[in-house]
């Protein structure tokens, strides 16, 4: 990493820090961190080696009843675990986050007041099944002084154009975004910064092309990012039959409802047991009329593929075609699902999880690669993830934070806030950076850590 900000523009710290998602963004704007803590070791360690700076900690020892052992600063970022709320009603606010790890998050902004806080959260949090968190979170915000919107900011990095920090990837995530306001300035009553409506610069995500837009790595063979030869034959017979139906159909591509191979029956033998749920029931019929026009050719295909046999594992007999006129399945983006074969186009991924369901990318024929994955979270090509497998670096960017949509929300913040910030010198100094920094990160963070040769 080469330092570009010796003369910081203000400090943050970084809670839950990951490998490092909300660091690349702060860092760009020209902020130094002050304190980082992650607990888990390999993304500890990833985010020593790029950020020169330790990590390793437990959040709960540095912020407690006890003590608060976090240092100032003047933005505090977190994308904290939201663990269940007591819903006893009993109690209220900072007493109600006590046994979440929202709680130490709250302790360091009591204990610090820092002017902006950046928190960030599954797009669950926002759900029904959530509104008490939501609240508790909101009403312990605005008792320690901060200026907070009622409703959730909601954002993916798919909805930004390339050129302001945006990638081809559906992300939907919570941000709270609060300023302190000791003094009640004007109304709390404020619009969140952010919304899925938006459309930035007239931005379609649908223009959106994943080989141009990430990009994808021109080659088709990456280590570790192969597909089997059982995997190949899956794709190959699907996409056979993909082609043959384009012709069976007239043009008309492949219908929308998941195809169920083991459920192919003419319509007049297809019984139904009793209590199906309804949707299952519409996914049976509508099996049962497909296979009923075109019997001739989907017996044909079966026989050929041997997708009845030991060959298709049960879940490989079922696909799902949402990549509309797309000509070839190999021409799409692939996820093996316990629930079947997922096809879409290949405009944007859908959002990067900590788990192994890692995209196939149809047209360079293997999954993505952890450098193209670590692309889709705006991390710049020369960020390091030396040392270790590609499955804990999936993982680490499955659990972490887009750096593009990071750089869009402050910036949406402090405009908003602005007549708060206006008003200290801290305030002044994080407007100032935000309103002399590019519209994107990108080329500060290519600066920041330029690729080895």
């Amino acid at each position: 990493m080469k330092d570009l900000a010796p003369d910081p523009a203000f400090t943050f710290i970084d809670l839950f820090a990951g490998i490092g998602g909300f660091h690349a963004a702060l860092a760009a704007y020209g902020g130094a961190c002050e304190y980082a803590v992650e607990i888990d070791k390999a993304a500890a360690a990833v985010y020593e080696q790029n950020w020169r700076r330790t990590a390793l900690g437990d959040i709960t020892r540095d912020a407690n009843d006890q003590q608060v052992s976090v240092p100032s600063s003047a933005v505090l970022a977190a994308g904290f675990p939201c663990q269940a709320f007591s819903k006893s009603g009993a109690q209220r606010g900072m007493d109600e986050a006590r046994g979440t790890l929202f709680w130490n998050v709250a302790r360091v902004i009591e204990a610090n007041r820092p002017t902006v806080v950046l928190l960030e959260n599954v797009r669950n949090l926002a759900g029904p099944r959530h509104i008490h968190e939501w609240k508790t979170i909101i009403r312990t915000l605005r008792e320690l002084g901060y200026r907070v919107a009622d409703t959730p900011a909601v954002f993916s990095p798919h909805l930004l154009p390339r050129d302001r920090g945006g990638r081809p990837q559906v992300r939907e995530r919570v941000f709270i975004t609060a300023t302190y306001n000791p003094t009640g300035m004007g109304s709390d009553a404020v619009e969140p910064v952010a919304t899925m409506k938006d459309r930035i610069d007239g931005w379609q995500p649908t223009d959106w092309d994943l080989a141009l837009g990430l990009p994808l790595d021109p080659d088709h063979h990456v280590t570790g990012c192969d597909l089997t030869a059982a995997e190949r034959l899956w794709i190959d017979a699907w996409n056979e039959l993909v082609e043959i139906m384009w012709e069976e159909r007239d043009g008309q591509r492949l219908p929308g409802f998941p195809l169920w191979a083991d459920e192919w029956v003419l319509t007049k033998d297809l019984r139904i047991p009793l209590g199906t749920p309804a949707w299952k029931e519409s996914h049976l019929v509508k099996n049962a009329a497909f296979y009923t026009r075109h019997k001739r050719v989907l017996d044909r295909w079966t026989k050929k593929w041997g997708v009845y046999t030991d060959a298709f594992p049960a879940s490989r007999r079922k696909f799902e075609w949402q990549a509309q006129d797309t000509p070839r399945l190999w021409d799409t983006i692939m996820h093996f699902r316990p629930s079947g074969i997922r096809a879409k186009r290949a405009t944007f991924t859908p959002a990067l999880v900590a788990i192994t369901q890692t995209t196939i990318v149809g047209p360079r024929e293997r999954r993505l690669s952890p450098r193209e994955a670590a692309r889709l979270q705006g991390m710049p090509n020369g960020f390091s993830f030396d040392g270790q497998v590609n499955a804990a670096t999936y993982k680490q960017l499955g659990n972490g934070v887009n750096v593009g949509v990071v750089w869009h929300i402050l910036r949406e913040h402090v405009n908003r806030d602005r007549d708060i910030l206006e008003t200290t010198s801290e305030g002044r100094a994080i407007l100032a950076a935000v309103d002399a920094a590019p519209e994107s990160p990108d080329k500060v963070l290519d600066e920041m850590f330029p690729v080895r040769g």
